[in-house]
């Protein structure tokens, strides 16, 4: 089992942790990443484009000549694609973009994700993520402090508002609580900084 320092919002080392080889000290497994990571790109997906067919342009109803004897290709209405303002052919049109990944290969992915973080020294255990006051400049003090001021994801085991509300408007910071933690997410920011009850959480969930 790797161990990992605990330190508090100052920097200073309180304690250590061990961290499970089976969740932290994998393999990552490259292609059930990228498997995940698509997947939830396409869930966030609204889905909700659309254009407009000939039929569902207004206007057009009458031919712009004749059929014959003007020497011109013969058209029936000015609303088709090759007209300006005319309808679109093949065009998008509302669809879900959703669709279920296996659990076991999103087991396998978070897990991937969370061993590469390790491997690179990117999880920072804090020993209680908490504030007394909401107040941006002190959560960006503690970040400074725990040398995660690049760019950070934040877990708490408990909804901490004064910690959310502090983080907010702090750019490339963003806060999670241990059951919405994502594999988008962890490997999207540069330091997985979690509280320690948040760490034994995801020990508990994923062993």
């Amino acid at each position: 089992m790797a161990k990992v320092d605990i330190i508090n919002l100052s920097g200073a080392v309180t304690g250590s942790i061990e961290l499970s080889d089976s969740i932290f000290g994998i393999e990552p497994n490259q292609n059930a990443i990228a498997v995940v990571i698509r997947n939830q790109l396409a869930n966030r997906r609204q889905g909700t484009h659309c254009t407009k067919t000939r039929s569902e342009v207004s206007g057009g109803g009458k031919r712009p000549w004749r059929q014959k004897g003007t020497g011109r290709a013969r058209h029936g209405s000015t609303r088709s694609a090759q007209y300006v303002g005319g309808g679109i052919i093949f065009g998008p049109k509302p669809r879900d973009y959703s669709y279920t990944v296996p659990k076991k290969i999103k087991r396998l992915a978070m897990k991937s994700a969370l061993s590469s973080k390790l491997a690179d020294s990117k999880i920072i255990v804090v020993d209680e993520i908490a504030l007394d006051e909401i107040k941006t400049a002190k959560m960006v003090a503690a970040l400074k402090a725990i040398k995660a001021e690049k760019s950070a994801l934040v877990v708490t085991d408990v909804k901490n508002d004064n910690v959310v509300l502090s983080a907010r408007n702090i750019p490339d910071v963003k806060t999670a609580l241990v059951n919405t933690i994502n594999v988008f997410d962890i490997l999207k920011y540069d330091s997985f900084v979690v509280s320690k009850a948040a760490v034994e959480k995801i020990q508990e969930v994923y062993v």
